[in-house]
């Protein structure tokens, strides 16, 4: 009787041998869900595929990569697959903006918005000028990795600058004027007219870069404001200040529901990922057109 357990207590190591198998049956269960999860390039290429994109064509990406799931081999395996999608001939462009790079972005203002006077003054003094080649993008995992690609170009505007890898490259790419963020002296220019594809994957209207072209374009004279950013002039860090259109992205999530109903979008996923393809001129278009009816 003295080595016999107390009432109940058998039932308990039952119940908790119990729940030990349970667990770990769920802890496999899990790990079978996710080697299932596992997005592999072959299945990017695919879906890239399925989804319009084809060979040859000059495309705008923007993309999350975490919206895909998990891929093996991260953002590289992503930008490979994007590059066997448009093949050899295609040219695969991505926004690898630097937003802080200016005294009146979002990004800057978010940054020093807690910071006093004296420490806004250091802040601006010390901000490191900007550098084509070496200057880190802003724009997600999958942009940067592509501008780090061999082989990869980028544009040499400041704040604003995209990049692009394919035989386009070097064309796209070069003469990205200062005070022309986005607008006609602007890479997006030489993607309207060489009738790129614009594809947002995993993310919305948003980030659709292609539609401040449309602010250069849908009237005479679109406002206009001042503008710095940190730049290598002569060797010399210096704030380069110029003139160009104000660029407002608030109202892209509307305009892109609108051209949803109007325009011929393909949409499928990749990956995980809810995807668009649209023609980028047809979105300029439209943009431009919804801008003169909708803005003041």
């Amino acid at each position: 009787m003295g080595d016999r357990p107390p009432r109940g207590m058998a039932a308990q190591e039952r119940l908790v041998t119990a729940m030990r198998g349970v667990a770990v049956i769920r802890g496999l269960h899990a790990a079978t869900r996710a080697a299932r999860s596992w997005v592999m390039r072959r299945r990017l290429v695919r879906d890239l595929r399925r989804l319009g994109v084809s060979k040859g064509q000059v495309l705008l990406v923007h993309a999350s990569l975490s919206s895909i799931g998990w891929v093996e081999g991260g953002a590289a395996t992503v930008v490979t697959a994007l590059r066997r999608a448009v093949g050899r001939t295609g040219t695969v462009v991505v926004s690898t903006g630097t937003e802080e790079n200016s005294h009146t972005s979002r990004a800057h203002q978010e940054r020093i918005k807690h910071m006093t006077d004296d420490e806004i003054a250091s802040y601006r003094r010390d901000m490191p000028a900007f550098d084509k080649d070496t200057t880190p993008g802003t724009a997600g995992a999958i942009a940067e990795k592509l501008r780090t690609t061999g082989g990869a170009v980028r544009s040499a505007h400041p704040q604003s600058s995209l990049a692009a890898i394919g035989p386009l490259a070097g064309y796209l790419m070069a003469d990205h004027r200062l005070d022309c963020h986005l607008g006609e002296q602007s890479p997006l220019r030489k993607l309207y007219d060489n009738d790129a594809q614009i594809l947002l994957l995993g993310v919305g209207y948003r980030s659709c870069t292609a539609f401040h072209l449309a602010e250069y374009r849908y009237t005479v004279n679109p406002p206009t404001q001042s503008y710095s950013c940190v730049v290598m002039r002569n060797d010399r860090r210096t704030w380069e200040e110029y003139i160009d259109v104000v660029l407002d992205d608030g109202d892209f999530g509307t305009i892109g529901k609108s051209l949803d109903g109007e325009l011929p979008v393909k949409k499928r996923n990749v990956g995980n990922a809810k995807c668009r393809l649209v023609s980028l001129p047809a979105a300029v278009d439209f943009a431009c057109t919804w801008l003169s009816s909708n803005r003041c």
